[in-house]
């Protein structure tokens, strides 16, 4: 007698649609495994014993999948039922759950940003999306786009595209053209019959190999941007960030323009798959353009399945510090590095090298004028907010903890700099209505200073608000940084 289902064995029916858990990055949820696994109809006696065995087994065979999503979960048992412990940390995302009783994705975590997703599309066309969301190799599951903004998921497709376009080789296509001179086979039929009689004796139809990109493939990818066009068209309430998404999908348009429109077959997919010397940009791209035509993740009221994704709010962050350095380095003429560019690396030398732990400093943030050096740590933590309404008595000392390894670290970035004056700062991000508070209040930066022989070293601490609104972000800073800059050079 074969194996019966273990759904069937329980006694538990399978949902007929995906059921999720959401809730905000760095942040706790409980979700009632009674209701996730719709046992409210068993018998009171068999209830939690079920709701516990599915939760256990659900944790376990999930336990990959959550841990790349940085998601820490536990069972909670209680009197009348057992409850999933979630607790997020940096990282947002949609991410699939494998069912305990099915094997299929029946189940899944959504994990927006503590702040409002309006505000970070436009910061991501701020920075000129130097970060994007990323795709996770798992299985799709259904619902799930309509949970997020649907241009997240178009802007990773364009990403994608772009790149490919960049990594398409080249091949030899025959090609017929006329040419003035004779090349490969000439069509000696054509020419007669058609350049002899109307006296174009320069026009000599040939057909030969000439080294071309894959036309079938620039074809396929004009057809998914126009798609993808289509959709975000749809979207353009959500601000002026999905117009620039637009231009940005029409800039690739324009590189395609001139070829047909060509829809590939699966088999046509698995050729390009099996191009030998391939790159993870080209599978990436060509995987971008698989879930266009199968219309997952377009900007428009898809019911298809959605793709899981995660996005890294640590590297999101610092992106967006990078991007307001970057106007404050125009504005003040100073030299701007990047640890995201590995700008800033600067290497530890460890006797013997094996013997070693962290092998290199890298500062997020490094400016440099004549005699003054900026160095910029970002945090994507809540500890500005925290400490503006708290005392610091009353603070968890896991946070206590947290906040002076920050300042470690940015004061050991401080050696790095051969300049007179020093200035670390660490960089927290808050709500756009704290920043206000705090800038209207002449509270928005914590200082001190520490003289050590010649060198005088700055310590500052402040915030920089989820808003895409650069010039306003800025003015504070650089009105902290002139009097110290002149002062210095």
């Amino acid at each position: 007698m074969g194996k019966k289902p273990v759904a069937s064995l329980i006694g538990v029916r399978p949902p007929e649609n995906a059921s999720f858990i959401t809730l905000d990055d760095n942040s706790y949820a409980s979700a009632s495994a009674v209701e996730l696994f719709h046992l409210a109809r068993l018998d009171r006696r068999q209830r939690l014993p079920t709701a516990a065995r599915l939760t256990d087994r659900l944790i376990k065979r999930n336990a990959s999948i959550l841990s790349s999503a940085c998601i820490e979960c536990i069972p909670e048992f209680r009197s009348d039922d057992v409850f999933l412990r979630l607790r997020t940390g940096n990282t947002v995302g949609a991410i699939p759950l494998i069912s305990p009783t099915t094997g299929k994705v029946d189940y899944g975590v959504i994990v927006k940003p503590r702040f409002p997703w309006d505000g970070i599309g436009a910061m991501l066309s701020q920075m000129g999306w130097r970060v994007a969301p990323i795709p996770l190799k798992l299985d799709t599951f259904k619902g799930s786009e309509r949970s997020i903004p649907p241009w997240v998921l178009s802007s990773m497709l364009l990403l994608r595209i772009s790149n490919l376009l960049k990594t398409i080789g080249r091949k030899f296509e025959l090609v017929t053209k006329d040419l003035t001179a004779p090349r490969g086979q000439v069509q000696w039929a054509e020419y007669a019959s058609r350049s002899l009689p109307t006296g174009q004796f320069l026009s000599v139809p040939c057909m030969f190999p000439d080294l071309r990109q894959d036309r079938h493939l620039l074809g396929t990818i004009r057809y998914c941007l126009e798609r993808i066009i289509d959709g975000l068209q749809s979207q353009v309430e959500h601000g002026a960030f999905v117009r620039r998404l637009i231009d940005l999908a029409q800039q690739l348009l324009l590189v395609v323009t001139d070829v047909p429109v060509f829809i590939p077959r699966p088999t046509q997919m698995e050729t390009w798959l099996r191009k030998p010397l391939k790159n993870e940009m080209y599978v990436d791209g060509l995987q971008a353009l698989v879930w266009t035509i199968e219309k997952r993740g377009l900007a428009g009221a898809s019911k298809l399945e959605g793709i899981p994704w995660v996005m890294e709010m640590e590297s999101f962050f610092e992106a967006w510090i990078e991007t307001l350095f970057h106007s404050i380095a125009w504005t003040t003429a100073g030299t701007l590095k990047v640890g995201r560019l590995r700008q800033t690396t600067r290497p530890i030398a460890w006797d013997p090298p094996y013997m070693g732990s962290q092998k290199s400093l890298i500062p997020d943030i490094w400016l440099q004028w004549n005699s003054t050096t900026l160095v910029i740590d970002a945090k994507y933590k809540r500890h500005f907010d925290e400490l503006q309404n708290r005392s610091w008595g009353s603070i968890e000392a896991e946070w206590k903890e947290q906040h002076r390894n920050d300042l470690l670290q940015v004061l050991a970035y401080a050696n790095l700099a051969e300049s007179r004056t020093i200035i670390s700062c660490l960089v927290y991000p808050c709500t756009v209505a704290t920043w206000n508070y705090l800038k209207d209040s002449d509270r928005l930066f914590h200082k001190a200073e520490i003289t050590v022989g010649e060198r005088n070293l700055h310590l500052w601490m402040t915030a920089a608000p989820m808003k895409a609104a650069v010039d306003e972000v800025v003015a504070p800073i650089v009105k902290q940084l002139i009097p110290v800059i002149r002062a210095n050079d």
